[in-house]
């Protein structure tokens, strides 16, 4: 009988799974419209609280639109939790003034990470069209950048789009944006979500040929609704393969196997992405803790055992 070396006898997703934790995980969630929403995303959190993440960060809606109900979810998850929360401050629909002032409240909150994002106009990029900094605002995410750094000392993500942001004439553009961004103070870059780890790959292979030195954290997004993974893949033109929309197509009404499919799809990138060099993951959550919690026992983060009474 003949033993096969692991490495030879299982794929990407077996051997993640069989490793003692090596990467780093965060996740991402948007705070809670009414009370219902609010449940759902506590119980989530309670549930991935567990796995010990690196951060967790809380959106802010078209606009700022949910600025308020953001800033309740940080300071809960600062008294309630261990968990690390990092802020989401955008540009739009606020002075220079305003969003400074929410900076040093979130520092004297004790807030020291923050996703710092130009944001989209209200209503959404696919309704309000091109961004248009309003009168006395900062006008983009390297400036927002820069006054977070100037107030105090963050830790600062910014975001990346790796096919390129959509208002960006090339993805040579957004690399210079980006490094404008380091040089105001950005210590991270989470990428927009992706399904094509080719042209993922080739991104990164550019930005560090650039000078780019920052950590590049793959941001992946375990959808199963496949009808509305589709508008959000258009509000951001992330191309979607065909091949996911071949495993989805006919699943409408079978929401058991699309979570099923929507788990795998994200084991696998992520097991690849492990296995390029890639140690630390965001994951967009959508509030929803199952298949997060999955997918990080496949990548061999898991919750540590409780010791046993005997």
């Amino acid at each position: 009988m003949i033993t096969l070396p692991l490495h030879d006898a299982v794929g990407p997703v077996a051997r993640a799974a069989g490793r003692q934790r090596s990467v780093a995980v965060s996740f991402e969630f948007f705070p809670p419209r009414d009370e219902a929403a609010e449940g759902v995303l506590w119980n989530s959190l309670r549930k991935l609280e567990p796995l010990n993440p690196s951060f967790v960060s809380v959106t802010y809606g078209a606009g700022g639109s949910t600025r308020e109900r953001t800033h309740r979810t940080i300071q809960r998850i600062l008294g309630e939790t261990g968990l690390t929360p990092a802020a989401h401050v955008t540009c739009v629909d606020a002075s220079r003034e305003q969003v400074d002032e929410v900076l040093r409240d979130y520092w004297e909150a004790g807030v020291r990470h923050l996703v710092c994002l130009r944001g989209d106009p209200p209503g959404g990029a696919s309704l309000g069209g091109a961004y248009a900094p309003g009168p006395g605002s900062y006008a983009n995410a390297t400036e927002l950048t820069e006054a977070a750094a100037r107030i105090a000392p963050f830790e600062i993500s910014v975001g990346v789009y790796p096919e390129k942001h959509p208002e960006s004439p090339s993805i040579d553009h957004d690399i210079d944006v980006l490094k404008a961004k380091i040089d105001a103070g950005a210590t991270r870059a989470i990428t927009q979500f992706f399904f094509d780890i080719d042209a993922f790959l080739r991104f990164h292979d550019r930005v560090r040929a650039a000078g780019v030195t920052i950590p590049i954290v793959p941001g992946i997004m375990p959808v199963s609704n496949y009808q509305g993974l589709k508008r959000m893949a258009a509000g951001c033109q992330t191309a979607l393969p065909a091949w996911l929309a071949s495993l989805f197509e006919g699943l409408d009404d079978d929401p058991d196997i699309r979570r099923l499919l929507a788990a795998s799809v994200a084991c696998e990138m992520s097991a690849r992405l492990e296995e390029e060099g890639f140690s630390a993951f965001h994951f967009y959550t959508l509030n929803r803790a199952e298949l997060v919690y999955a997918i990080c026992r496949m990548l061999g983060v898991r919750q540590p055992l409780k010791a046993s009474a005997e």
